[in-house]
């Protein structure tokens, strides 16, 4: 039975060291009870401690990461089934299948949508981020397009089952971090040696659960943990219900063996792009860790990201943007100031609306903890003195020449602190719709 943090804590040296990167002992003894870390960043704990707490000191499912830089891929940690049970952590990598057949701009075609479709929402970048290199006869053109991928900004998985073709590409793309696909029951520990010399994460690729946990054990006995697994089911109703499968046999049975990551391949389930696009998504939602597409387009890719970001948004914390000033077509000193809130929602309607009305203008965004004008005034966190407090220490008075601020209409109430608390400046009550800030702006030009 799993231990709760405060027991984990008494097994702890709660000296509060810090060398586990954790500030407390508490805090470490918290995240390794939630699997979120594991025991083997304690340096101090004893090995009668060691021994009781080893059923709580891994995750239940191992998070693993790959790749490097802005297209680094952090994949695993789950903790629940249910995202509104608490939510879900890292997001599954999406990535696109490069063959040793295709020719030198198709290959560049592939690498260049990595680049190129990338999209921002609610101040994230959305992007794929991998390409996953096949190896089908073709040495020289594999290893050629591995030399080309090195020179990209993606991350790399690379599929081969030849250990000596897979050294060669290892050493071609060693400081993009790849994933090594995959280790079978013929090669699983030439893969595995290779795994280890490299420090690099393993996928493992066996028919059906049995043979995939049978490999895991083996390559886990071999001391690699960074695994990623693949039930080499290719019918979209299999492959889902292995997915499932294994997300409970990690979580509720706590079954090791099948606690990693999965990795699956709509380009292998059909050829219709936009029924890839549709099992990618049930695959996005249960429960792939991996998810590589046939080929990469705006239409088909942008619904998988959003899908993506809409599923690994923590539902119990809302979306914000960073507080401070924004400045909207290019204001000046005589540009009218704008006052809301940082929930995102509330941010992209109502620099929509003032992009919208054409009239440089400043939004200046204020620190409500993600709360909606309503809800954040309801709890106190945009009222007239915090709002106050926050235009003196936000600069703005440095960029304008005038001292009148515009708040929103569902903040009325706050008029009179905030005039209180704003000495010398004119507040002035906007639309308590966004939607009429274009009309609103017309009207003040007038005045």
């Amino acid at each position: 039975m799993a231990l709760t943090g405060i027991q984990i804590l008494k097994l702890l040296p709660k000296t509060n060291c810090g060398e586990c990167k954790f500030p407390t002992c508490l805090a470490f003894a918290m995240a390794l009870a939630a699997g979120k870390t594991e025991l083997d960043l304690c340096p101090r704990v004893s090995e009668s401690g060691r021994s009781e707490l080893s059923d709580a000191s891994a995750p239940p499912i191992r998070q693993l990461s790959f790749g490097v830089d802005d297209y680094a891929v952090k994949i695993g940690g789950e903790t629940v089934l249910y995202r509104h049970e608490k939510t879900f952590f890292n997001k599954p990598g999406i990535g696109v299948l490069i063959t040793d057949t295709m020719d030198d701009s198709e290959v560049e075609r592939r690498l260049a949508a990595l680049e190129y479709f990338q999209y921002e929402r609610v101040g994230v970048t959305m992007k794929p981020e991998i390409a996953a290199i096949r190896f089908t006869g073709s040495k020289e053109r594999f290893l050629a397009i591995a030399k080309h991928a090195s020179l990209r900004p993606c991350s790399v998985i690379i599929m081969c089952d030849d250990a000596a073709i897979m050294k060669e590409a290892l050493d071609i793309l060693k400081s993009r971090k790849p994933l090594i696909y995959a280790a079978r029951p013929d090669n699983y520990e030439a893969l595995g040696a290779l795994a280890k010399e490299y420090s690099l994460p393993l996928a493992v690729a066996g028919n059906g659960f049995d043979e995939v946990a049978a490999l895991t054990e083996k390559l886990t006995a071999m001391g690699l943990k960074d695994l990623v697994i693949d039930t080499s089911k290719r019918q979209v109703k299999d492959a889902f219900i292995d997915q499932v499968a294994i997300r409970r046999a990690a979580l509720v049975s706590k079954f090791k063996p099948l606690g990693f990551p999965t990795i699956t391949f709509p380009c292998d389930m059909t050829s219709d792009p936009m029924k890839e696009t549709v099992i990618a998504s049930l695959f996005v939602a249960k429960y792939a860790g991996l998810i590589i597409l046939g080929d990469i387009a705006g239409e088909t890719i942008f619904p998988l990201l959003l899908q993506r970001l809409n599923i690994y948004t923590d539902p119990q914390r809302p979306m914000t943007t960073k507080e401070g000033i924004y400045p909207i077509n290019n204001p000046d000193e005589n540009s009218p100031v704008f006052l809301t809130c940082n929930f995102s929602l509330t941010y992209f309607i109502v620099s929509g609306e003032i992009e919208n009305s054409r009239v440089p203008s400043w939004l200046c965004i204020m620190d409500t903890e993600g709360l909606s004008v309503m809800t954040a005034w309801a709890a106190g966190k945009f009222v007239g003195d915090l709002a106050g407090s926050f235009i003196k220490k936000s600069g703005i008075e440095n960029s304008i020449k005038h001292r009148n601020l515009i708040i929103p209409g569902y903040a009325a109430a706050i008029l009179g602190d905030l005039e209180e608390e704003l000495k010398g400046w004119k507040i002035l009550i906007g639309p308590r719709e966004a939607a009429h800030i274009p009309g609103y702006l017309k009207q003040i030009r007038k005045s």
